[in-house]
């Protein structure tokens, strides 16, 4: 058993690149030459994911991609393959979508700010990866695209993220025609946060990271999961929720050291509780 945990666990370090660096973890996942999500890139993904879940040095994750393309979403030739089993590839498909969603609400649910780093392509499941991120920022080369209404298979899970980040217009616009977006019109969509020309990409996304690391990691886990709780609510129960929450936050040790340091004109030290 130990040795079949130790296979997975170098197969997943081949898949993905985790480099921790002043609290910031860069993972880049490289399955050239699209990129695709295969069954087991997002194995290696999840895998990262759950371990920087308990890594206090970790603070800020970086999500990137080798090569020309992000992703070209889920691996179509893998499923394709499976159509050959008794039951025509269902229990493959049914694993596949599992471990998509899966994987997506990690990302969301999360207690460290995930930024996804965007250079080239970003189709379908790779789509659903940049809207899953809490924080996006792209080249100006760049692109979007649902584009499974081409090939028969509506965008149903990428939808999901999608529709969570642009107006339904838009997503709708997306998921129906399946065309390409440029990096401008996805920023004026509301898919990335900035677009940034290709060879500042990095260090753009880094200072991104670099700001979001120096803040208490007690009041980024308690923020980002506020957020996306408070959004799917009615607003007085938002209100509420809000409200109970900043209460909560203002008994934190980090608050009060936050708001001392700021009385006192001086840098506060976070110690996360």
């Amino acid at each position: 058993m130990a040795e079949i945990l130790a296979m997975k666990r170098d197969t997943a370090q081949e898949l993905v690149s985790a480099v921790l660096t002043d609290g910031i973890l860069r993972l880049t996942f490289a399955s050239p030459p699209a990129n695709a999500l295969s069954l087991a890139l997002m194995a290696a993904l999840q895998d990262a994911f759950d371990r920087a879940r308990d890594d206090k040095a970790v603070r800020v994750i970086v999500l990137a991609a080798g090569g020309k393309l992000f992703s070209a979403g889920h691996d179509l030739k893998e499923m394709t393959a499976r159509r050959t089993d008794a039951d025509r590839g269902r229990a493959f498909f049914a694993q596949t979508m599992t471990a998509c969603s899966t994987l997506m609400q990690t990302i969301v649910n999360h207690p460290r700010p995930v930024i996804a780093e965007v250079d080239g392509a970003a189709f379908a499941a790779g789509c659903q990866l940049v809207a899953s991120c809490d924080l996006a920022i792209a080249s100006h080369e760049a692109t979007f695209c649902t584009p499974g209404v081409n090939i028969g298979l509506f965008c149903s899970t990428p939808m999901v993220a999608l529709s969570r980040n642009v107006s339904r217009k838009q997503a709708m616009e997306m998921l129906l025609t399946g065309e390409k977006i440029d990096a401008a019109t996805a920023k004026e969509f509301g898919l990335v946060n900035r677009v940034v020309p290709r060879e500042y990409l990095n260090q753009i996304v880094t200072k991104y990271a670099q700001t979001i690391a120096s803040k208490s990691p007690l009041t980024l886990k308690i923020g980002k999961e506020a957020f996306y709780r408070q959004a799917e609510m009615p607003l007085a129960d938002a209100y509420d929720y809000a409200s109970q929450v900043m209460v909560e936050n203002m008994m934190a040790r980090d608050a009060e050291e936050g708001i001392g340091a700021f009385i006192d004109k001086r840098k506060p030290e976070w110690k996360g509780e």
